[in-house]
């Protein structure tokens, strides 16, 4: 495992990417939802006082939407911003009821919604175009799990794994749309395409207001994010960082070792990528290319960034899914537990330095958050039961 510390952080030259209106939009239109419900926050006191912590709260995005993952957050909203600017009206006219009427249907005529995903984000555009009658064509990369492609195409879209890896799919997909005309939902943003991933991005704030509202007053101290291509990291520092600017939380970036594209641009100082084949079993977080939007926000956020091998995740799994007695067990899949992985070791000698850079002591109050359930329950059974994550 290795980790680096962020010596270029400068708090001060954040901006927050959402304001007060912008969060009460984002919110207000995620309860417009019927399916719409605040998820748990978990407090674990036995493994707080085992690791020698006051507190330890985890997030539980299993149960958001009934689709075992947070990517319906930003999936929705991008959506809904993208159709009301279609029909020239701002969001707040266009709860989903509005959205999902004939009377909206006929205006906008018969659009098509593509993305690229490894799995949770492309249910979640998957989903929001059913709920509303869209069609939906969604590719995913070379390795994707026939479990992963089934509870996609479960909501009628037309879903095909590539030969190429996160990022080349990436590309492929706007190719595509281009051609085709296709309106592309895709939570990685490039040059001349930034206004729906920011979308996307907003879309995620719901879960750290109602993360901060369940923490009735407690501060964190510690907030630990992990990062694909940084969209949901980032705005979740965003929002800590500056609702608690007084006293911010350090916050902890952790990605897989084989696609550690934020760990290795905090080294070089500048956007680094990752090519080729990013083999982790962290499905969700295997990109190779970080949103500079996101990079933008976590290069004056970030205190440290970990580049962690699979074993971490698969150790997160097995402590929240085997509580130590009198905490709740939390069904973590291998891109939800990977920031618990690495909490749960920081006590080992070895780890030492990490811990004391981190000043993690009996008065640190720690936030994770699972970011999805059993994804794929092949997997996380092959993980859990039998301790196999090296052949998957």
């Amino acid at each position: 495992m290795k980790w680096i510390v962020n010596g270029k952080k400068i708090l001060k030259e954040h901006e927050p990417l959402l304001n007060k209106s912008d969060l009460h939009e984002v919110k207000s239109f995620h309860e417009s939802f019927e399916q719409y419900k605040q998820t748990p926050l978990v407090k674990l006191d036995e493994l707080a006082n085992f690791l020698g912590l006051s507190n330890i709260f985890v997030k539980d995005e299993s149960l958001r939407f009934g689709l075992n993952a947070f990517k319906v957050l930003g999936a929705s909203y991008a959506i809904g911003k993208h159709l009301s600017q279609k029909l020239g009206k701002d969001i707040s006219e266009l709860p989903f009821s509005a959205l999902k009427s004939e009377k909206v249907k006929s205006e906008l005529g018969n659009l098509i919604f593509a993305t690229t995903t490894d799995g949770n984000h492309g249910r979640g555009v998957a989903w929001m175009a059913k709920q509303l009658g869209y069609k939906c064509i969604v590719y995913m990369p070379k390795g994707s799990t026939q479990n992963r492609v089934n509870n996609i195409a479960e909501f009628d879209a037309d879903v095909s794994v590539t030969d190429w890896n996160y990022d080349d799919t990436v590309r492929f997909t706007a190719e595509q749309a281009s051609k085709n005309g296709w309106e592309v939902i895709q939570d990685t943003a490039w040059e001349g395409y930034t206004e729906v991933p920011t979308w996307i991005m907003k879309g995620y704030s719901t879960l750290a207001q109602e993360a901060i509202e369940q923490l009735h007053g407690t501060i964190p101290t510690h907030v630990f994010l992990q990062a694909g291509v940084g969209a949901f990291a980032s705005v979740i520092a965003s929002i800590f960082v500056s609702t608690f600017e007084k006293n911010p939380p350090k916050i902890v970036i952790v990605e897989p070792e084989k696609a550690d594209c934020f760990y290795r641009s905090c080294k070089a100082g500048k956007i680094e990528a990752v090519t080729g084949e990013m083999n982790t079993i962290m499905a969700g977080l295997a990109c190779g290319e970080p949103n500079p939007v996101g990079w933008d926000i976590l290069k004056c956020c970030t205190d440290v960034f970990v580049s962690a091998p699979d074993w971490v995740t698969a150790r997160g799994m097995r402590v929240l899914g085997n509580p130590l007695k009198g905490d709740n067990k939390i069904i973590s899949g291998e891109s939800g537990a990977v920031t618990t992985g690495l909490l749960s070791i920081l006590s080992e000698t070895k780890y030492k330095d990490l811990r004391e850079t981190l000043k993690l002591d009996k008065n640190s109050k720690v936030l994770l958050i699972s970011t999805e359930g059993d994804t794929d329950p092949q997997i996380y059974r092959n993980i859990v039961w039998n301790g196999d994550y090296q052949s998957l």
